[in-house]
């Protein structure tokens, strides 16, 4: 038997190359604010949990898509509690001050929420997030602020439980009677589930469901692994050490909004929340092989169910597609189906992981899963809408990260030393500089006769400097003034110039002004008459369409007198054989009477001729016998055949 997929993978594919053909357009869609579904499906035992999951020292799926993420989006990261998700599945931001309020409340508290991604990490999972290859998504918007938020649900037994509530995980308790003795039937009481419950975009969502901000794939992966990977139901089974009970859905929603046009405060009304969910699907079993009983009996039936129910609305899409039906889609009957009927209707791209094992064992549940992985490529999903565009310039954050580095440093030099002042004298200080100093002013004696001469000989030579410096400004303002009026001359010739250009462009933009205006008429025009001859189409088609009837009526009426026309003369020529063949009988009944009577009377003759002459020819005759009836009816008299009748 043979399956055809859009790829498939060997026993040796490493995880890379699987993340990099499957999971990579799915966080790239992520960041480019679209919805994404990823979930692994086969019979149980073939390796979907360590698919999604991975190995020590190899991460799956999971820990990929977090590194890609954190990667694209880490240095444009808000701060936290920025974003702030309310119990509507949507998402608002607050301002600075709110955000630093809600952190300093959170560190008061004396556990913290979430797990710090700078403490030390768990070796148990620590080898599974070290992914060496930088893998990050190309062309990440730069002008916006991103935040990260996960959350971890588990479906059992067809209800929603929430892996990271902070109240104690209690187990399935048994069913009290009123004799205060548990109910032997093997009935139970589920713990409180959650509620699925659907947006103002109709996206459905788990309705009360804790939803942790993170900040590094570190963090988030804490959280998948010590918050809910060891709440998760796993048991032990003839075919899996552990066998995972429950459907677990990992979400991973990205909320981001554009920067102002400063470049400094979150835009509140562009804010995008996508998200991506990594479903771990229960594998499909045989209870005949399993030897499950009690609970593994109900947990099996439960996860059969919910898979069956999985196939029935992909057939159901699948026909409805093909055939241009439209059935109603049980999405209901299922948890799962429910929580991803989104998904299913066009909200975002699916990708489906067969997980298949090669043992002799999983044959005939090996062929089923294939069978229906292949049945699904033909279902068609619509493809989600490009979110809008802000309509900002791009490269606000760079600049605004460049005015505040600038503003540092002049504030640092503003506030260093005075005698390290660095800047450059004005013209007038040079000027002043150049100037001979003046000697000293003050007379000691009387007959000092050193000091005013030496006073007045530098104030000459100053005045002297002045009148150069005055003669030669005067050459450079004359200069200036030339150079100002051959500018303004050349500026007046260019802008008469410009003028008559301008002038033409409005002559032609007048013309083509009128053309478009004549044009617009013409269109108008031929607008009314294309709406006049669909009108007189739309009445011509009317016309033909009861011509149409009343000629098929006709022809039908038509041929309901033909058919009645021939029954009539298939009935006249019935009556008239009928009547031929009666009359044939009558006439020969009348003709064989007719001849009795005859030969009776040509009888009588005869016999009175006979007597005529015995009494000519013999004196005394013997009177003869008149035969009797019985004789005549025991020697019957031979006729003579009538000649046929004539028609």
């Amino acid at each position: 038997t043979q399956y055809s997929f859009k790829e498939v993978f060997g026993t040796q594919v490493v995880q890379k190359e699987l993340f990099d053909v499957v999971a990579k357009p799915l966080v790239e869609d992520l960041i480019r604010g679209k919805n994404g579904l990823l979930f692994t499906y086969g019979v149980t035992g073939s390796g979907k949990t360590h698919t999604m999951t991975g190995s020590p020292g190899d991460g799956g799926l999971l820990p990929r898509c977090l590194d890609m993420i954190f990667n694209s989006i880490g240095p444009f990261q808000a701060k936290r509690f920025v974003f702030k998700l309310d119990d509507k599945n949507g998402v608002e931001v607050q301002s600075e001050v709110e955000a630093l309020l809600e952190r300093q409340r959170r560190e008061a508290l004396p556990v913290p929420k979430t797990p710090s991604g700078k403490r030390h990490m768990d070796p148990e999972f620590a080898d599974m997030i070290h992914v060496q290859e930088h893998c990050r998504v190309e062309e990440v918007d730069e002008d916006n602020v991103y935040g990260v938020f996960v959350s971890y649900i588990e479906i059992y037994n067809n209800y929603i439980y929430d892996l990271l509530e902070e109240a104690p995980f209690e187990p399935i308790k048994p069913k009290w009677n009123s004799c205060n003795t548990p109910v032997r039937n093997g009935d139970f009481i589920p713990p409180q589930s959650k509620m699925l419950r659907e947006d103002q975009n109709h996206n459905m969502y788990v309705m009360g469901c804790t939803e942790v901000e993170v900040k590094s794939r570190e963090e988030a992966f804490e959280v998948f692994w010590r918050a809910g990977q060891k709440k998760r139901h796993i048991a032990n089974t003839q075919l899996n050490r552990e066998s995972s009970r429950s459907h677990s859905v990992f979400i991973i929603k990205l909320a981001q909004a554009p920067l102002d046009a400063d470049g400094d405060h979150v835009l509140q009304e562009h804010i995008t929340l996508s998200q991506l969910s990594l479903v771990d699907l229960a594998g499909s079993e045989r209870t005949n092989r399993t030897k499950a009983e009690g609970n593994r009996l109900r947990e099996a039936g439960n996860i059969n169910q919910s898979l069956m129910t999985l196939r029935t609305c992909i057939e159901v899409l699948r026909e409805n597609q093909l055939y241009g039906i439209n059935k109603m889609v049980p999405y209901r009957d299922s948890k799962l189906t429910h929580l991803f009927k989104n998904y299913f209707d066009g909200e975002g791209k699916v990708r489906m992981i067969v997980c298949v094992n090669p043992k002799a064992e999983d044959y005939e549940e090996s062929l089923q899963v294939l069978r229906f992985a292949e049945m699904t490529q033909e279902v068609e999903v619509a493809r989600p809408l490009d979110r809008p565009l802000c309509g900002l310039t791009p490269g606000r954050r760079l600049r605004n990260q460049a005015l505040q580095e600038e503003l540092a440093r002049r504030l640092e030099l503003r506030g260093g030393p005075v005698g390290g002042d660095t800047e450059e004298p004005s013209a007038a200080e040079l000027f002043f500089q150049s100037l001979p100093p003046l000697p000293s002013c003050e007379l000691l004696d009387i007959n000092d006769d050193q000091t005013l001469p030496k006073l007045i000989e530098v104030l000459e030579q100053r005045h002297k400097m002045r009148q150069m410096m005055s003669e030669e400004f005067a050459k450079n303002v004359l200069a200036f003034k030339a150079m100002l009026q051959e500018f303004d001359s050349s500026v007046i010739s260019k802008e008469n110039y410009l003028q008559g250009k301008l002038s033409e462009k409005e002559k032609t933009i007048a013309g083509q002004r009128t053309e478009l205006e004549r044009l617009e008429k013409k269109i108008k025009t031929l607008e009314y008459k294309i709406e006049i001859l669909e009108k007189t189409t739309t009445i011509y088609e009317e016309d033909k369409r009861n011509l149409q009837q009343e000629l098929e009526s006709k022809s039908q009426k038509l041929q309901r007198q033909a058919s009645d026309k021939r029954r009539l003369e298939a009935r006249l020529q019935g009556m008239v054989a009928e009547t031929t063949m009666k009359w044939e009988k009558e006439c020969e009944r009348r003709v064989a009477a007719k001849q009795l009577e005859m030969q009776n009377k040509l009888w009588v003759k005869d016999e009175k001729l006979k007597q005529l002459k015995a009494i000519v020819t013999e004196p005394k005759p013997e009177k003869p016998e008149r035969p009797s009836r019985e004789r005549e009816r025991e020697k019957p008299v031979q006729r003579s055949m009538s000649p046929p009748p004539v028609p």
